[in-house]
């Protein structure tokens, strides 16, 4: 009888472990599986090659509009309407009115779009690839506001997901769950301005870190087959050698999750160039000044003038004729709807978020941290990035303004906080902040709901009588799904306008014979457009410009994860250095790897009309060091002025404006009134002595420590008969 049991038993113990087996197997194949990673991939287009002859073949990249025909193209909207009043009778004499009608129809743009930041370009090109006649504007540049001063991350929000889990929040849920989608669409269209990154979270007790695990896996969930790496968790010890900065005191491990970063200004900037390949007018420094109804008092198009043309001197101001317009302003979003209507109620509610950046020892530079409970409750974030480390955010109300300062008390909270969690040995000082920044965090409350209900994170849109169709609030990772939304509103709120196929997209890789494997129907495809840059990149293209161009590696590795495909027509206009190496490319700043070819591709291929806007948007330097980014202002404004033919009193006002702009990035205060000449003589790395704690990066090194040689300077000990080593 114990026989007969103990067979049965014994079979039953074997199958519970084979389906233990298998589902650990299945666990384990799902975590281990072989990860399709951005980025990892060869590019889509083969790199360039030479001819039997020997010869270079380059890319053939398509030809962008300049800025001057993007602005005949502007004023073309309304100047037939004023043609067909004038040639009214002629055009009844010749038989020739219903052509006339016919051209003039055409003339107006289906959409304009009143912003050019993230929302805006990705509004832009969704409209674009559907088919339809789009212009954007700016009346400042391309990612002038919030869009380059973001966190740099590309991010479902982990903070978000904790807030949906504990106040049972639906609509932070739908939030987290759709920006994990959209990241996955971000690294896929623009993987070489994206990548995943690993971020920390240390684990201070014991308790914490099944707390921590069930978040981080959740998220994992979350992002389904969009996930790339999962979360895992680190011992004490793992995690000091991944992040040896941590304090060791009280740290019991770390969980690390994945997300993605980017390069959010350059991100911004090839949104706009993409959309204009596939035909958008886009113009930066062109500022609405009133907008325009028709006799329905329905909005039909928009006063502008040209900033740039007022800088030079003259005025140039023209009309520009929509059937619709949207609204993607940011922080800015209510002076635009009070254009439209001065008694409306305003729903931006404008949040602080201040950055600081620090020298890049102060992190690994391939692992984040995030530190979700900080002193008063906030979470803060400390990221490599682009050789240096940055800190923040600060979420506290602000004013609204063009270029904000960030404080005092706000940099001085940001590093107490990274003070608390690396070794105390490790002395974070003032003086370490290379660049400061604030960024306007545009908050909305949906004017439909009582004030009580309080701000959303995510987007909204409104429309108002007259047509202005309104996108505001949201976040860099979520930019193309409000970007899809707003233009289905347009439509929707328009219906003279129709979408339509586009039968011959643009060769926007630049290699004949290979084309998009998508069928531009007249729907949205921007989840599957590849931005400009993206088709011809691979991890190991800087290797074929080095070998072709002779430029630095650091450069070369830098140009590639910037411009993609791009980079050869930037290392094209570097100029020789006349040494043996590198053979082509200036440094315009010799702590940083921005050379002088990305200035001129600036003005020729990316509409940058300022020095401000290559130190600040088509270069960073001004973003990861100010005083380096003081220091390269006259290069650049002399490159500039080479190729747009600036006056010397052009060049002035660039100086003058390009100082200013940098005392908005965290510019010493002494520095500011430093002159063209002073800077150039080297003056920019002297300190008086009020300013030398708060923002020298060193101790005085002329000062003599104990420890110091003995001996004076220029004496050497082993030289000489009384030298004791001679005795």
């Amino acid at each position: 009888m114990a026989a007969r049991r103990t067979g049965p038993r014994l079979l039953r113990y074997l199958g519970y472990a084979t389906a233990a087996g298998v589902v650990g197997g299945g666990v384990a194949f799902h975590v281990y599986r072989p990860r399709d990673v951005p980025g990892l991939d060869k590019a889509y287009v083969p790199p360039p090659t030479y001819s039997e002859t020997g010869e270079f073949k380059a890319p053939n990249f398509p030809r962008e509009k300049t800025r001057a025909e993007q602005i005949a193209d502007l004023k073309a909207s309304a100047g037939s309407a004023f043609q067909r009043a004038s040639s009214k009778i002629a055009n009844a004499l010749t038989g020739a009115q219903e052509q006339q009608q016919a051209r003039s129809d055409e003339d107006p743009y289906d959409l304009l779009v009143i912003g050019g930041g993230a929302t805006g370009t990705g509004i832009a090109l969704d409209a674009a690839t559907r088919g339809l006649k789009v212009a954007l504007v700016d009346r400042d540049d391309f990612a002038a506001g919030t869009s380059s001063k973001s966190t740099k991350l590309v991010h479902g929000g982990v903070r978000y997901l904790e807030k949906a889990v504990f106040e049972l929040d639906y609509n932070q849920y739908k939030l987290v769950k759709e920006a994990l989608r959209e990241r996955r669409y971000f690294l896929d269209t623009a993987p070489h301005l994206s990548s995943w990154l690993p971020i920390m979270i240390p684990v201070q007790k014991w308790w914490q870190a099944p707390y921590f695990w069930a978040g981080t896996k959740f998220y994992d969930l979350l992002a389904g087959s969009e996930n790339i790496e999962t979360s895992y968790f680190l011992t004490r010890s793992k995690a000091l050698d991944a992040f040896p900065m941590l304090k060791k005191e009280g740290l019991f491990g770390a969980l690390v999750y994945y997300d993605g970063a980017h390069n959010d200004s350059r991100m911004n900037i090839s949104l706009a160039m993409t959309a204009a390949l596939y035909g958008a007018t886009v113009v930066n420094h062109v500022e609405v000044t009133s907008l325009e109804k028709d006799a329905n008092g329905r909005l039909c198009g928009a006063r502008v003038k040209d900033k740039i043309a007022e800088n030079n001197g003259s005025s140039d101001e023209f009309t520009i004729r929509a059937r619709g317009i949207i609204n993607a302003t940011g922080p800015f979003t209510d002076a635009i709807r009070k254009m439209d209507d001065q008694t409306v109620e305003e729903i931006v509610a404008p949040s602080s978020g201040v950055h600081v950046i620090l020298p890049g020892y102060f992190s690994p530079s391939d692992m984040g941290l995030i530190d979700p409970h900080t002193s008063d409750g906030r979470v803060i974030f400390f990221l490599p990035w682009h050789g240096n480390t940055i800190a923040g955010t600060t979420d506290a109300p602000c004013p609204i303004s063009q270029n904000p300062v960030a404080g005092e008390k706000e940099i001085n909270w940001i590093l107490d906080e990274v003070r608390r969690y690396l070794q105390p040995d490790i002395n974070v000082r003032r003086g370490d902040v290379l660049a400061a920044w604030s960024g306007i965090r545009p908050l909305v409350r949906d004017p439909k709901k009582s004030k009580s209900e309080g701000l959303v994170r995510n987007h909204l849109v409104t429309t108002s009588n007259s047509g202005l169709v309104t996108i505001s609030g949201g976040k860099w990772t979520t930019y193309r799904q409000m970007a899809e939304e707003a233009v289905d509103e347009a439509l929707k709120e328009f219906p003279t306008i129709k979408t339509q196929p586009v039968p011959n997209p643009p060769l926007v890789s630049g290699v004949e014979g290979y084309h998009e494997d998508i069928t531009f129907d007249g729907s949205c495809k921007t989840h599957n457009v590849r931005l400009i840059g993206a088709h011809g990149f691979s991890k190991t293209l800087f290797i074929n410009l080095i070998q072709h161009y002779g430029i630095e590696t650091e450069v070369a590795k830098h140009l590639t994860t910037a411009y993609g495909d791009r980079a050869w027509k930037v290392a094209a206009l570097c100029d020789p250095t006349e040494q043996r190496f590198p053979v082509r490319g200036k440094r315009i700043s010799e702590l940083y790897p921005f050379v002088d070819g990305e200035v001129r591709y600036a003005v020729r291929h990316e509409y940058a009309q300022s020095a401000v806007d290559v130190l600040a948007r088509r270069t960073r330097l001004a973003f990861l060091n100010a005083q380096a980014a003081l220091e390269a202002l006259p290069k650049v404004i002399d490159l500039m002025g080479e190729e747009l033919k600036w006056s010397s009193s052009r060049k002035d006002r660039e100086w003058e404006n390009g100082v200013a702009f940098l005392g908005s990035m965290g510019l010493p205060k002494g520095k500011l009134g430093l002159s063209r000449k002073q800077v150039e003589s080297g003056q920019v790395g002297k300190y008086v002595d009020e300013e030398y704690g708060m923002y020298a990066r060193h101790d005085k090194p002329d000062e003599t420590l104990a420890s110091d040689s003995q001996f004076h300077p220029g004496q050497n000990p082993v030289v000489g008969a009384d030298s004791p080593v001679n005795k």
